[in-house]
């Protein structure tokens, strides 16, 4: 939780007992000493952070999401004084952070700052959108002051004036001397009875270049304004960063398409020189797939080339790599069965998943091409493959999700970061095999006739009698 800069310690305190006490009223009434261990909490000057330790997973009932939003309902909505208030069911680890993360640019700030809250405004519209940051915090009261004309004229520049204001305050460095092992700084600045309030800036007297004395206020022009608490760039570029939690996650897709689809276009066009970027989650999701991609296109060419080497043909290992893109599929429909979101686990049970695919149709070409070596047709030669390695193909099959079945089907938490993985490899490897003993030999026919097409059949002679 934070709250302005500057807030009083007394709110401070009132806002994290507030936490604290919703926090320990959620773990009693759901077991108490059953679920947490304890209620932790961290004040720094404006920032609160309390932190619920629950006990192991296989020794609770309740997940840490639900927890979290047994906490926030505990709340019963937005806390008076609070600037933002987020709640998390994770620290660290793979995955923090808040679900939506949208990093706006532009070089005026104030603009900046509009287009910060409008796209903030938008996204706390959505009914699942929670914990909404517009990247914003509004810092400490501070005076500005601007050369003016006549202070010009009297040979005032901007920094002569802030040297003397620093040294009236801060004070100047008079003498530094050795005093045993340690050493002495002597300043000199003004009495704290001429410094203590904003009356004694008002009758401040500075020294011009010529000599002369004349009142502060007479050679600027005063703005009052708050100091920016960080200021954060990219590419040389001021940034903000708007940030929000979706609840359930699983709904994070829709607003990030409602987002790029509705929200940012409109900024954009209203806020001319705006520029947007996703960071956080999905910049990790984009670099991701990014290597996805790269190592992908590798494992497929090197699964071609140990194919062909076989094979003996271009267009062979084509026909077996089909069946991966069915794998891809049935991963797919095993999530959503499953009740599973793709991860990044689950792409890395896709990625082994080509390697075992292709088994099943490596196998029955093979067969068909030795029986071609026979001297079989070739729908005699692939209809034979299809009947002998049937069984040899099904019986792999499903001992792989034999295997792989007790994870897939497993309860216990610990298991679900593995889960993906497991169900990518199991449910693509039975969808591709039953749509590999089907395509396969139809492929490899189409194949036969494509090659056939070319061909000009020379008609049989037969023997003339003399």
């Amino acid at each position: 939780a934070r709250l302005p800069v500057g807030s009083p310690i007394e709110s401070v305190e009132q806002i994290k007992d507030k936490l604290v006490q919703a926090a320990k009223t959620v773990i009693e009434a759901n077991g108490g000493d059953a679920l947490g261990k304890g209620v932790y909490a961290l004040v720094e000057e404006n920032e609160i952070e309390v932190r619920a330790y629950l006990v192991e997973a296989s020794l609770r009932s309740l997940s840490t999401g639900e927890v979290t939003r047994m906490w926030r309902e505990e709340l019963g909505g937005e806390l008076p004084g609070l600037e933002t208030l987020r709640l998390a069911a994770n620290a660290g680890g793979p995955g923090a952070g808040a679900n939506l993360t949208i990093e706006l640019s532009h070089r005026n700030s104030q603009i900046l700052e509009q287009a910060a809250e409008e796209l903030a405004g938008g996204l706390a519209g959505y009914a699942n959108v929670k914990d909404v940051d517009d990247g914003f915090t509004v810092g400490k009261r501070q005076l500005n002051f601007k050369v003016n004309e006549e202070g010009r004229s009297l040979g005032f520049d901007a920094g002569s004036i802030a040297q003397q204001v620093r040294a009236s305050y801060f004070g100047n460095e008079a003498i530094r001397q050795q005093r045993g092992r340690n050493e002495v700084t002597v300043r000199v600045r003004l009495p704290e009875h001429e410094r203590s309030s904003e009356a004694d800036l008002e009758n401040m007297v500075l020294l011009s270049p010529d000599g002369g004395e004349v009142p502060l206020y007479q050679i600027v022009e005063i703005d009052r304004a708050f100091a920016f608490t960080k200021i954060d760039r990219r590419n040389g570029r001021r940034v903000v960063t708007v940030s929000a939690n979706v609840d359930p996650i699983s709904e994070t897709s829709k607003v990030l398409a409602s987002t790029r689809a509705d929200l940012l276009p409109d900024l954009i066009a209203k806020y001319p020189g705006l520029s947007f970027s996703f960071e956080g989650r999905q910049a990790d999701m984009r670099d991701s797939m990014q290597s996805f991609y790269y190592s992908c296109s590798i494992a497929l060419f090197i699964i071609y080339v140990l194919l062909a080497i076989p094979f003996r043909s271009y267009i062979q290992p084509l026909i077996v790599l089909t069946a991966i893109p069915f794998a891809v599929v049935g991963a797919i429909l095993g999530h959503m069965l499953m009740g599973f979101n793709l991860s990044m686990i689950s792409i890395m049970g896709i990625i082994a998943l080509s390697g075992v695919v292709v088994n099943g149709g490596l196998v029955m070409v093979m067969y068909a091409n030795r029986c071609r070596d026979e001297g079989l047709s070739a729908f005699e030669a692939i209809h034979t493959a299809g009947q002998r390695r049937f069984r040899p193909i099904m019986l792999t099959t499903m001992t792989t999700f034999g295997g792989l079945a007790p994870m897939i089907f497993e309860t216990s938490r610990q298991a679900n970061f593995l889960i993906p993985m497991a169900i990518s490899l199991g449910y693509g490897i039975i969808f591709a095999t039953c749509i590999t003993l089907l395509l396969v030999p139809c492929l490899y026919m189409m194949v036969e006739d494509v090659k056939n097409l070319g061909r000009v059949k020379t008609p049989k002679l037969e023997p003339v009698n003399e």
